[in-house]
């Protein structure tokens, strides 16, 4: 929950004329206003709004009263916890006050109100509710940290010790000596776990400085889309010689970018198009450089990715499940080229249906961050 959230204050009452002189005293900066005249009304505001910092309701309406609405309201578990003022033009001495502190409100005012002991009341209840999203905030950051942490031991303790158990046992037996025919297979082991553990290290560094940094630091430089996407393909392919890999370009694929990023962003994509995707399927590159502004790039691949992993497929160290007997990695990719994006004040999106999965990478030209720099 940002902490930023504006804070709602609900009024109730059946004529127009006072909710209108209410919100005009009570509205500012940060504060939304939600207006009822009924309490059915009211309730079904409820419904949408169950963050609402203070309540002002009047007791003598229609249909259902101040008190048949608060006793509602109290007995919800989504809104109990609102705090309730009654506001009345009814007589003091009809003991309405106690029924209204029976009903669970936590003041009872009397028209005419005075305007500067209103707002005083309800400045109490905003800043209440700002502290409370601001604690809310913290809490969901602290927990989001804790369990990023928890990854980096899980990581620690088991994924970066696999194929570091891989290199020992390759360099045992070379160690004694085996046949000149093992001996190219135990080195081609040996390359390929210490790679797999540098891109997990390299993965752990760049999520280090994207949560202490605030980003990634870009070395932005004029660049071809074209160059970087082939560099790219003779990548991978030169991994995955039996899959195919096929590319699109066209208009001007010319920009402003971090070219290295840009590399890890397209690698990281086509990666994981390839571990996921279908293998009777081709990958398939689209760049698309015919707008004035941008430049677009587009996976795809076949498979579709479940609904419910869609919403924090960005996240680190989530992403889909792994699969047993897969060499993986740590599940950041897709986090990273998120971040290197948004770096560049581009935008990601995923859209998996029909059989397809497409993640699309739009970038500006030049971002502003760029125009920022070159100008200062």
């Amino acid at each position: 929950m940002p902490h930023t959230d504006r804070v709602k204050c609900l009024l109730v009452d059946d004529v127009p004329e006072n909710l209108i002189a209410l919100e005009a005293l009570l509205q500012r900066d940060g504060i939304e206003i939600l207006k009822a005249q009924s309490g059915p009304e009211a309730l079904e505001l409820l419904l949408t709004h169950t963050d609402v910092a203070l309540a002002l309701l009047d007791v003598q309406m229609p249909e259902m009263n101040g008190f048949e609405l608060a006793e509602l309201i109290r007995g919800s578990e989504r809104t109990r916890q609102i705090p309730l003022i009654f506001i009345t033009a009814g007589s003091r001495e009809q003991n309405w006050q106690f029924r209204g502190y029976e009903s669970g409100a936590v003041d009872f005012l009397y028209k005419p109100i005075d305007p500067h002991m209103l707002t005083n009341k309800a400045n109490v209840f905003f800043e209440l509710q700002r502290r409370k999203q601001a604690l809310a905030h913290e809490l969901h950051e602290r927990t989001a940290a804790l369990r990023v942490n928890e990854m980096f031991m899980a990581v620690l303790s088991h994924d970066l010790r696999t194929p570091l158990m891989s290199i020992t046992a390759a360099a045992t037996v070379l160690k004694r000596q085996p046949d000149a025919e093992k001996v190219g297979a135990m080195a081609e082991r040996m390359l390929s776990s210490s790679q797999r553990m540098g891109r997990m290290i390299e993965d752990l560094l760049d999520v280090t400085r994207i949560r202490h940094a605030g980003g990634l630091a870009l070395q932005l430089a004029p660049a071809d889309m074209q160059a970087l996407v082939q560099r790219t393909l003779d990548e991978v392919q030169t991994s995955f010689p039996d899959r195919v890999i096929e590319s699109t370009l066209q208009g001007d694929l010319s920009g402003v970018w971090d070219a290295e990023r840009l590399c890890q962003v397209m690698t990281n994509l086509v990666g994981n198009a390839i571990h996921h995707g279908s293998p009777d399927r081709p990958v398939h590159i689209a760049v698309d450089g015919t707008q004035t502004d941008s430049v677009t790039v587009t996976v795809a691949n076949g498979g579709t990715i479940a609904p419910e992993l869609i919403a924090n497929l960005f996240d680190p160290f989530h992403g889909r499940e792994r699969e047993p007997g897969r060499h993986q990695g740590l599940g950041l990719g897709l986090f990273i080229a998120n971040q290197i994006v948004r770096g560049h004040r581009g935008r990601i999106e995923v859209f998996s249906r029909d059989g397809t999965t497409r993640f699309s990478v739009e970038l500006p030209r030049v971002s502003p961050a760029t125009n920022k720099r070159a100008t200062g």
